[in-house]
């Protein structure tokens, strides 16, 4: 009866934690439908702006935004390896139902697997980009 309802309690569990990771959303890119008024009316610049290059086009983006970035870049890979854990969790359950304990394993460790190769990714590229943002700040010094 203790097997049985561990059994239960477990699948309970990793339907909800299967069911939250799926529920995260993406940002999706900036919407394409809004005009943009500079566009509109463009001119072709005289002969001598042509010479530009593309380091005198690009902004800069500022500190306190660059460490925003960063922490974004961590945020989401979090949010990615919770959806991966999730997917591997919900195949574990299904092969334990079907009684495929090996394959419920590798399911369950290609989960995991996932969850540490994002969350590992997003944090390096979010310290990255804090680090970045904070030799900017004390550039300003």
């Amino acid at each position: 009866m203790r097997f049985v309802f561990r059994t239960l309690c477990l699948i309970a569990v990793t339907c909800v934690l299967g069911i939250y990771g799926w529920s995260q959303s993406t940002p999706g890119p900036a919407s394409a439908d809004a005009p943009n008024p500079a566009s509109a009316d463009t001119q072709k610049p005289a002969s001598g702006d042509t010479q530009k290059t593309a380091h005198q086009d690009k902004k800069k983006v500022g500190p306190v935004k660059e460490m925003g970035k960063g922490g974004e870049d961590i945020g989401v890979g979090a949010a990615k390896g919770t959806g991966d854990l999730a997917k591997g969790t919900a195949g574990a359950v299904g092969h334990l139902a079907q009684g495929n304990v090996g394959s419920a394993g590798a399911s369950f460790g290609k989960g995991v697997g996932g969850l540490g190769k994002n969350v590992a990714v997003g944090t390096g590229k979010g310290i990255g980009k804090i680090g970045k943002g904070i030799g900017g700040e004390f550039k300003k010094l």
